[in-house]
């Protein structure tokens, strides 16, 4: 693979239809860099774009190249570029706002109208041999934060919002429904943030096992259909004590709804997972009960966090990486992360070595 002459890239061209081939290698604006890239992660949305062509309101409507949770090499800095050098290795946050409106203003710029997120119609991904971004989004690694951790801070991210959001700290009692990458990294999240208890559920009795090893205190198989029922079920593995804060990371509408009835009376849901747009919810027990529903969209102000968690060893990402594929077999890779095939978890695409 011949970095200097090819930029050899993962386009979906339609739902369905994934290829590697080559596109035009970018140069970098006065405020950009230029980025060999190395490590990107697959995320549950590259997955339903190539599935259904739509991931939640956004739909693909011309080929768009994939991949947003990335790390790579800096080989070229635009001209006002100051603290970034050729040869750093970085993370990259995938979100570009505007800057300009209100809520980037008010720091919450996850919110902005205008924002180009990478992999989401119609802005490209970095799931490619070379790749620009703004240079304020790079965040240099330290020579002991691997490539892959670096790709693993978006959605440590995604965790570090979403806990905040749900106000865990010392000494609360978490649920979090799904243990696929989202819900493993909230454990991790959860745990380093203080809390005192942590039990998960799922489908998948391997991915429990995980969670498990990963310190969840305790581990439910969510194998119950009626919410109540399931919320029971919760409760009575719980044996005491009622979660605090339930982080809804599944999207499967029974989940939620269990929720509304797991959760101790004056707690908070938040929803993180992506399910039907339209969802059933016994709401007025959630009112009745005063608990409290936020939403999560993506992250706000996270990276730096999540980059020194990682960096100062209260977070560990590496076990969530079970599958590893070269960029010319991302077809495969993506069909690994969707069937779970060898009890995939996180599968980390290598975009180029070093």
């Amino acid at each position: 693979m011949d970095h200097k002459n090819t930029n050899l890239s993962a386009v979906l061209r339609k739902a369905g239809d994934l290829v590697v081939e080559n596109t035009e290698i970018p140069t970098p604006a006065e405020n950009e860099v230029q980025l060999r890239m190395q490590s990107v992660g697959i995320c549950g949305s590259d997955v339903h774009y190539w599935e259904h062509g739509q991931c939640g309101k956004f739909l693909l409507t011309s080929p768009m190249i994939l991949g947003h949770e990335a790390s790579g090499i800096v080989s070229a800095v635009g001209e006002k570029v100051t603290h970034l050098s050729v040869g750093d290795r970085v993370a990259i946050e995938p979100g570009i706002p505007c800057h300009l409106c209100s809520f980037c203003k008010e720091g919450r710029y996850n919110l902005c109208v205008d924002m180009k997120f990478n992999a989401t119609p119609p802005v490209d991904g970095s799931l490619r041999q070379f790749y620009c971004h703004p240079a304020d989004l790079c965040f240099k690694l330290p020579d002991h934060v691997s490539f892959e951790e670096g790709a693993l801070l978006e959605p440590l991210s995604v965790a570090i919002h979403s806990c905040k959001r749900g106000s865990v700290g010392l000494g609360t009692k978490v649920l979090i429904c799904g243990a696929g990458p989202i819900g493993l990294v909230s454990l991790l999240t959860a745990k380093a943030m203080g809390a005192e208890k942590v039990v998960i559920t799922d489908i998948v009795e391997s991915r429990l096992q995980v969670a498990k090893d990963l310190g969840a205190d305790l581990t439910v198989l969510a194998d119950v259909k009626d919410p109540n029922k399931m919320a029971d079920k919760i409760n009575n593995a719980c044996s005491g004590w009622l979660p605090d804060v339930t982080i809804e990371c599944s999207g499967a509408p029974a989940s939620l709804q269990s929720a509304v009835f797991a959760t101790k009376p004056g707690g908070n849901i938040v929803t993180v997972g992506r399910g039907p747009r339209n969802v059933e919810v016994p709401i007025a027990d959630a009112s009745s009960r005063e608990i409290d529903i936020k939403g999560v969209f993506r992250y706000v102000n996270c990276y730096p966090t999540a980059l020194s968690m990682v960096a100062n060893g209260l977070v560990d990402v590496k076990p969530l990486i079970s599958h590893r594929f070269p960029l010319l077999e991302s077809v495969k890779a993506f069909e690994t992360a969707k069937t779970g095939a060898g009890g995939a978890i996180k599968v980390m695409i290598e975009c180029g070595g070093s």
